[in-house]
């Protein structure tokens, strides 16, 4: 969608800073001053006409949820915040269509897939065609403990924000004519086109912590160190460019929750070594001087290597979110007794925080250590009464401690 909008660009047919009524005129009110950028970052405030939660529309079939979504208000003032948003993306379809002359899903595959050689892209259709595509892989999710066929069925407006099925050599030939300036003419454009999009209070915003900003049609992960561009779907899918890098990684799979976006920084490792986690990739400068001290001398009683590094470097900072997200990193790797540690660490550097006390109680629960464990989860209910689930364990550690 963001190449087809840049090179509409090009063609000097459009202006990413204008209002989107300079385009579409059948449009409310409210809609109108939103500029055609906002649209690509989903930023624009407009409601949505699909239910993000359930997956499905806001009304029975397409025409009633167009006519519902007409009616409603906007959600924010456009730049104020990020939400994914499919009516954002049928907006571009109808502006893609009005300039081109022919259909979204024509001008995506005369521009993009035909000029790159995409057969099997193009065979696949635009979102989940029910053609047979030989050698496709079936889709699949886990619900209530089993593997089930997944199936998406979009009707023709909403193709726009769909998807489509495609090989990684296909992908990554699509990749390389990006970067090679066969899609694009000009270097502008691609810079363009993976700006994040500015909120209102200056920030960047996105998905999630890792892919904190959205550019033009493009998740971003804003970082000082080997950031990326990266295209999600589906949480089974995903692309990495690293335009500073000269790499892009490709993982597509089938299982709806693989989620590789959550480990394609890994894989760069292999080719950027001091991007493996394993040498502090992702931690602030001093997360990794702290990391690097307490891999060579070990974890315990972390907190006096911390007082020597701050005795050291006056600008030495620890966020509460950088060590608890650490610690549970180890939890998840069985290093139980080391993340036991770096939750001591952070009661320690916060002692008002209950979040801490509770990383800490539910550790010592895990190691069996279930008086300490009560004390940290009452201890967190003291500094956070409303918390409900530290209640119901509190009595659980109480039961078992009868016994």
């Amino acid at each position: 969608m963001g190449v087809a909008i840049l090179q509409l660009v090009e063609e000097g047919k459009l202006k990413l800073d204008l209002p989107i009524s300079t385009y579409l005129t059948d449009i409310p009110e409210a809609w109108k001053t939103v500029k055609v950028h906002q649209l690509l970052s989903h930023t624009s405030g407009i409601p949505d006409l699909v239910d993000e939660e359930e997956a499905v529309m806001i009304a029975d079939n397409f025409e009633l949820s167009w006519k519902k979504v007409l009616a409603m208000p906007n959600d924010f003032t456009a730049g104020a915040e990020f939400r994914y948003n499919q009516t954002n993306y049928y907006l571009l379809g109808l502006i893609i269509n009005k300039l081109s002359g022919i259909s979204f899903q024509e001008y995506i595959t005369k521009k993009q897939l035909e000029s790159v050689g995409m057969p099997l892209t193009i065979q696949s259709g635009f979102g989940a065609s029910k053609e047979l595509v030989p050698n496709a892989a079936n889709q699949y999710q886990f619900a209530k403990g089993k593997l089930n066929n997944m199936f998406f069925s979009f009707p023709m407006p909403l193709q726009t924000a769909a998807g489509m099925s495609a090989t990684a050599n296909e992908l990554a030939n699509w990749v390389i004519a990006l970067q090679n300036m066969v899609l694009l003419k000009q270097k502008s454009s691609l810079e363009a086109l993976w700006k994040p999009d500015i909120l209102n209070n200056g920030k960047t915003s996105g998905f999630s912590r890792l892919l904190n900003g959205y550019a033009a049609g493009w998740p971003v992960i804003v970082r000082n160190e080997h950031p990326a561009v990266a295209p999600v779907g589906g949480g089974r899918s995903a692309v990495f460019v690293y335009p500073k890098d000269d790499l892009s990684i490709i993982i597509l799979t089938n299982l709806s929750g693989g989620t590789p976006d959550g480990f394609i920084d890994e894989l760069a490792g292999v080719f950027i070594p001091d991007m493996k986690a394993a040498n502090g990739f992702g931690m602030s400068p001093s997360g990794k001087a702290l990391k690097l001290a307490l891999d060579k001398n070990g974890y315990k009683n972390a907190y006096v290597t911390v007082r020597k590094l701050k005795s050291k470097n006056k600008d030495f900072v620890l966020t509460e979110i950088e060590v608890n997200d650490w610690g549970y990193q180890f939890v998840s790797q069985k290093r139980l007794k080391d993340a036991l540690e770096l939750f001591k660490l952070n009661v320690y550097l916060y002692p008002s925080s209950a979040n801490a006390y509770d990383s800490l109680g539910e550790t010592y629960a895990e190691l069996e250590m279930y008086d300490l464990a009560l004390i940290n989860y009452e201890k967190a209910l003291k500094l956070n009464p409303k918390n409900k689930s530290a209640e119901v364990i509190i009595a659980k550690l109480k039961e078992r401690l009868k016994k």
